[in-house]
């Protein structure tokens, strides 16, 4: 098993973090599992706005920093106002450091959209169950309203990995 493939199935699961409870009933379930995958989807971003030497994928990565970014603060507000904890930033974005901080240069960009659409996927799938199955009308509403951006990033990133991936 290569040490590339060991890395990229690593940042797989960090990514795919929110996975772990897609499948849990409680909000605070889903406020933890979207807390934490937008957390990643920012510091890989910006890893990859530093790393990358390709103007798509900082394109694309810009766009994950700021949309991302801005999710998580609107879901930390929801969840602020219904008195739901959200994750420790700090704590996961040193999960996240650790698991990318020996990614190889020439394959940043491979991994990078290879672990897009893996976590987009899963992303999508989070948001998906619940916007139809919720028992807080405000996150509902917000699953509802983020999906569609959360769908156009799948495209994007699947389109990058049709280019730079796999």
């Amino acid at each position: 098993m290569s040490n590339l493939f060991v890395k990229r199935v690593g940042l797989s699961m960090v990514l795919g973090m929110a996975s772990v409870h897609a499948f849990a009933a409680s909000s605070d379930d889903f406020v933890d599992a979207a807390t934490e995958a937008g957390i990643a989807e920012i510091v890989t971003g910006n890893l990859a706005l530093e790393k990358s030497q390709n103007a798509e994928i900082k394109t694309f990565a810009q766009h994950m920093v700021t949309d991302h970014t801005k999710a998580n603060q609107e879901l930390a507000e929801i969840a602020k106002k219904l008195d739901i904890s959200v994750p420790d930033d700090a704590a996961i974005t040193d999960k996240v450091k650790k698991v990318i901080l020996e990614w190889r240069d020439e394959s940043f960009d491979k991994s990078y959209v290879n672990n897009q659409v893996d976590a987009h996927e899963k992303t999508v799938e989070l948001f998906k169950k619940e916007a139809t199955s919720s028992d807080k009308a405000e996150l509902k509403a917000f699953a509802a309203k983020t999906l569609p951006t959360l769908e156009k990033h799948l495209q994007e990133a699947k389109a990058l990995q049709t280019q730079h991936g796999k």
